[in-house]
């Protein structure tokens, strides 16, 4: 996500010619956006985006239970 809003703010300078990005090439403009899909190739192949969604999914899960117990009394938690 970081590349994609550096590859859009260096278009947006390019675009509009502010600072020394105006005068740099266009491959130069368009590295970050490689360097997302690249980002993104890894991130699907070694399945860390599968195992950040699988987390995600087991906190609520978690949450969603804890709640139910608690509203039935069966706090399982230490009372002090």
């Amino acid at each position: 996500m970081v590349f994609l809003v550096v590859g859009l703010i260096l278009i947006a300078l390019k675009f509009l010619e502010i600072g020394p990005v105006a005068a740099w090439s266009w491959w130069l403009i368009l590295v970050p956006f490689a360097l997302a899909v690249a980002w993104w190739q890894y991130a699907d192949a070694t399945g860390l985006t599968k195992k950040r969604e699988m987390d995600k999914e087991e906190r609520k899960k978690k949450e969603r239970l804890d709640k139910s117990r608690a509203a039935l009394g069966m706090d399982t938690r230490k009372r002090r």
